[in-house]
């Protein structure tokens, strides 16, 4: 089910053959992310994504940046995926516009204490810059596209996803909000012939109730990376990380 180009991130492969599982933290200060860091790290996933858009602080680099850092003390040898997700895309309201959000990822991967981080296909242009930089700190990219209002065409996704790769994504990620089953089988198909088309790791997941089998074994379609809650979700329908981890080993058993 691997995808025909890998992506290591420390001790973690990104698309092989099992999917890997991040559990996001989205604590509102400095106090919040490492208290609530240490209680995911005890759970022991894959990856932990820092959703920094529920940071208060996020419009003081500074304060981000040495807050990024005690998270590396934290989580050790895990690897942070760090996302600012636009309120356009399902994140929160930040007082940042989209030249800062830009200015602010570009020092994160010049800073080398995250392992990857996701910025959106929408910013079109503004890409190539933080590609740029994400190569200068030794940084994976993420390039994601997020539909919270419903579920486009199998080639529209799967457009999409071509043209996460051309933009020069290690890993393209696409999230829909499915309105019925057919969405969901939407989804699974488009993963499924773009992880035949594209040479990089796929995520991908439909949300909410109705894409829970998503999370579960959208790995099997191709999805690298699937999204569970460690202590609070970020996204609707993602499912807690024990469970998850429970259905993938049933699946993986039965899957051989």
């Amino acid at each position: 089910m691997g995808s025909s180009t890998m992506v290591k991130v420390r001790n973690i492969l990104i698309g092989g053959e099992k999917p890997c599982i991040c559990v996001p933290v989205i604590g509102v200060d400095r106090e919040q992310v490492l208290r609530e860091a240490e209680e995911v790290c005890r759970k022991k996933p894959d990856l932990i994504e820092w959703r920094a858009d529920f940071f208060q602080a996020i419009h003081d680099q500074n304060s981000v940046l040495a807050t990024a850092k005690e998270l590396r003390n934290v989580t050790e040898d895990i690897p942070i995926l760090f996302t600012v997700r636009s309120e356009r895309e399902g994140g929160q309201p930040i007082p940042l516009d989209g030249q800062e959000v830009q200015q602010l990822i570009e020092a994160i991967c010049k800073s080398r204490v995250v392992d990857l981080v996701d910025y959106e296909l929408a910013y079109g242009e503004r890409i190539a810059p933080v590609r740029r930089a994400a190569d200068e700190g030794g940084v994976r990219l993420v390039v994601s596209r997020h539909y919270f209002d419903g579920t486009p065409s199998k080639e529209t996704l799967v457009a999409e996803m071509r043209q996460a790769e051309q933009c020069g994504a290690d890993i393209a990620k696409v999230a829909v909000m499915p309105k019925s089953p057919q969405d969901v089988l939407t989804l699974l198909q488009a993963t499924e012939e773009a992880r035949r088309e594209l040479s990089i790791p796929l995520i991908t997941m439909a949300m909410g109730g109705l894409g829970a089998i998503t999370r579960l074994a959208g790995w099997l379609f191709g999805s690298a990376v699937t999204f569970a809650v460690g202590k609070q979700s970020s996204a609707p329908g993602q499912i807690p990380i024990d469970e998850v981890r429970t259905v993938l080993s049933i699946l993986q058993m039965y899957s051989q």
